[in-house]
């Protein structure tokens, strides 16, 4: 997240530090001499009418200001309130970056060559899905390499020869909606190829790296020192997960019960036919995978000096069965040729088909992908189903992983940035007015900019991400400057000697054309952004959206909720002596009161 708003706040801070310059410098210049042909005209046609409005209804307001600040806070309130419980959360928004990733896992045991036809057939069902015209190009890995391969499975990791992973990059002309793609895919999957199970994964960038090495946003990893006892508990809580309408591709990531070919020696009728348990060991792996293995052996070209490789190994073909394993023979040499069925019991089995381990314990992994909703209302069901599996046996932990606990972390985090960057704003405001009731008057429009917020997601259904808490964080500081501004307006003409009452409307009045050209113009700005306009759109858009939102709720609550608050806050402090001003004080309110801003 740090890397994400430092940049950020760089710019910001630094574009507010030019402006700051420019205003104090370059922007009178230009004031005095563009504008010193201009004559004063009071009647300014829709602006006047505009003012003429805003002061009647500012007036009532400010006589109802009781009334008007308690309705406020209940608003928002229950505004927040229902915002939050309507709003989704999750890291990132979902990007529509036409291309699929996608992993088939075919009944354990499948065959390479068999695996490498139910993935041709998987590339026509998405080229009928999708249609054959649209397929840009598509990528596809089948099995695994053997280790006698020096090939690293790093970065494409597939369990064993019955699983694939298949990527397919559509043309930039298709409008594909990839949930609806998606979830298109699992119906045809699901009719003809029943057998299959299909598990969707990130295929662009920014996912992958924000599932922090897991293959699925949702990931449950259930550790313990007892394999069947974490296999059990994970068994009921996969039937508990696997029930949630908002997850698909619910299932184990680890081949669990792969087919093996179990021999079972009897070293007494192997002692007595002078073969040991190395004899037979090299006999197997010699027989099943490669010589390499166990005697490495290496012949010179003597034209070229290359020196090759020299590897025995029978045929896999000739390898069907349990049968076949019993003809190996177990020993080399020797007056006897005893047979791998001579000394030993050869069966079929299973085991598990691949060991993963955390912190040095047995890892069982149950993956998810979102179908429904939102991450954030995903990873609430998915607590709910854990506790609800029970407790678990001793030792055993279960734990989320993918992007559960990076968005829980990341909302945390940014709730907390955004309560601290309001707090330093109170303190800062408090320390420049020298009153923490000016501070307070000015705070109270935070409020409704997070209820504009909120409600600007809701009504775009828009999630609250990374992206959208940074355009919060910018209409945080785009209203609280308004609200400043009228703040010190409407104080300054109190310390004029008028009402408090009187000095909240002409502060009104004065500042109602800047206030609305600051708010018109950011949210003009914003608009190509939150429309998602361009490649990779969807990204920005929450920032635009949540900046909008929070503008059109800012407004209106700077310009009649604010002078309300201030009355409230600054009534008791009374009228104070116009002598109590400065010379320059007197000078520059009258010049405010004389000028139609």
């Amino acid at each position: 997240i740090q890397a994400l708003f430092a940049p950020l706040s760089l710019s910001v801070a630094f574009a507010m530090l030019a402006s700051y310059v420019l205003s104090a410098t370059l922007v009178p210049v230009l004031a005095a001499w563009l504008l010193r042909a201009q004559k004063e005209n009071n009647q300014q046609g829709w602006l006047h009418r505009l003012k003429a409005g805003y002061g009647s209804i500012l007036k009532i307001a400010l006589r109802f200001r009781w009334l008007l600040v308690a309705a406020y806070l209940s608003l928002t309130v229950v505004a927040v309130v229902g915002g939050l419980a309507l709003v989704g959360t999750e890291i990132f928004p979902q990007v529509n970056a036409r291309q699929l990733q996608l992993r088939l896992r075919a009944p354990v045991g499948t065959r390479v060559e068999r695996t490498q036809e139910l993935v041709l057939r998987s590339l026509a069902l998405i080229g009928e899905v999708a249609g054959k015209d649209n397929v840009l190009i598509s990528l596809g890995y089948v099995g695994t390499q053997p280790p006698s391969y020096p090939v690293s499975s790093i970065y494409l990791w597939t369990s064993g020869s019955h699983e694939a992973v298949m990527s397919v990059a559509f043309k930039q002309s298709v409008g594909l909606n990839p949930a609806r793609l998606k979830e298109r895919l699992r119906e045809r999957f699901a009719a003809e190829l029943p057998d299959v199970k299909l598990s969707f994964e990130p295929a662009d960038i920014v996912s992958q790296v924000m599932n922090f090495g897991a293959s699925n946003p949702v990931e449950i990893a259930v550790t313990g020192p007892s394999l069947p006892e974490t296999r059990a508990f994970a068994q009921k809580l996969l039937e508990k997960v696997h029930s949630l309408k908002c997850l698909a591709d619910v299932q184990f990531a680890q081949p669990l019960d792969y087919p093996t070919v179990d021999v079972k020696v009897d070293r007494k009728r192997a002692g007595q036919l002078g073969v040991t348990m190395e004899q037979v060991g090299r006999a197997l792996v010699s027989a099943t995978s490669s010589s390499r293995f166990i005697a490495p052996n290496y012949w010179r070209d003597p034209k070229t000096g290359v020196a090759y490789q020299v590897q025995v190994e029978i045929p896999q073909f000739l390898m069907k069965s349990a049968e076949d394993v019993k003809t190996i023979p177990a020993s080399q040499g020797g007056s006897q040729h005893p047979l791998i069925g001579d000394l030993a019991d050869v069966q079929y089995g299973a085991m598990p088909g691949e060991f993963d381990r955390y912190n040095m314990q047995r890892m069982l992994t149950i993956t998810a992908n979102v179908r429904a909703g939102d991450l954030g209302r995903a990873a609430s069901a998915v607590r709910e189903a854990i506790r609800a599996t029970g407790t678990p046996p001793k030792g055993i932990a279960v734990n989320l992983r993918g992007q559960i606990e990076p968005m829980d972390q990341a909302m945390s985090s940014l709730s907390a940035g955004l309560g601290l960057s309001v707090v330093a704003i109170f303190i800062l405001l408090a320390g420049t007015f020298q009153s923490l009731r000016l501070a307070l008057v000015v705070i109270s429009t935070t409020p409704a900019i997070v209820c504009g917020v909120l409600l600007g997601l809701v009504c775009t259904s828009t999630t609250l991400n990374v992206q959208s808490f940074m355009g919060g964080i910018m209409a945080v500081g785009i209203g609280v400057a308004n609200a400043i501004l009228l703040t010190t307006f409407a104080e300054k003409h109190r310390r004029g000697g008028k009402q408090v009452e009187q000095a909240a409307l002409e502060a009104g009045d004065l500042r109602l054309r800047p206030i609305l050209m600051t708010s018109a113009a950011m949210i003009a700005g914003m608009l190509p952004l939150a429309f998602g306009m361009g490649e990779g759109g969807e990204q920005t858009a929450p920032l635009g959206r949540a900046v909008i939102g929070g503008l059109l709720a800012s407004a209106p609550c700077v310009l009649i909720v604010v002078p309300a608050v201030f009355c409230l806050l600054q009534a008791k402090e009374g009228r104070q002596s116009s002598s109590l001003l400065s010379k320059v004080d007197r000078e520059e309110v009258e010049l405010l009161l004389s000028e139609d801003d």
